[in-house]
């Protein structure tokens, strides 16, 4: 198993900058627009974004209700309520995500959003693609890329201080599972 290797700020911030470059570039001209980051690693990242690039119209997306693994994984209890900046029928709207890893986040980001109309066209912007996709899933935007091992986490930390900003590469912690309530 692999060691921890963490990655510091100013790398996360250069990985942060390409990814708002590349959003700004596609959008400068697309009119409307919501930024909707996914509860919870993407909702700090989609306001960053939204900061960074001028945009007001930023929302949060929870995702909770719609996981395939909720059996294992209930709701958290910081739950984030799905907020969003606007009508998504025919919208453009670009979900924002810390890191893209099997694409069952993505999928169900896409059910909780359908649930709220229909949207012109949806993208997908991620600080950190991992790979080891088990859907058929792709960003249309990425800050960087990472290889890490199946049987490895990435963790981004964006905090209120950018300079504790950091993208942490672990081994996986044995997740524990939950006891059936029905005996």
């Amino acid at each position: 198993m692999a060691s921890p290797k963490t990655i510091g700020s100013r790398e996360v911030h250069a990985a942060i900058e390409r990814l708002a470059a590349a959003i700004q570039e596609r959008h400068r001209h697309t009119r409307n627009l919501l930024v909707l980051g996914i509860a919870n690693g993407g909702i700090a990242l989609a306001h960053r974004l939204g900061t960074r690039l001028g945009m007001n119209r930023v929302g949060d997306l929870d995702i909770s209700f719609h996981r395939d693994d909720i059996g294992h994984h209930p709701i958290p209890k910081e739950f984030t309520p799905t907020l969003l900046p606007g009508d998504v029928n025919g919208a453009t709207v670009l979900l924002v995500d810390d890191v893209l890893f099997t694409g069952r986040t993505v999928k169900a980001a896409l059910d909780e959003l359908f649930d709220h109309g229909r949207p012109g066209t949806v993208e997908l912007a991620v600080l950190v693609d991992r790979g080891c996709r088990r859907l058929p899933i792709v960003a249309d935007f990425s800050g960087t890329i990472i290889a890490a091992d199946p049987d490895e986490d990435v963790v981004v930390s964006l905090g209120d201080n950018p300079s504790h900003d950091r993208i942490e590469i672990r081994p996986r912690q044995a997740r524990a599972r939950l006891a059936s309530p029905l005996k």
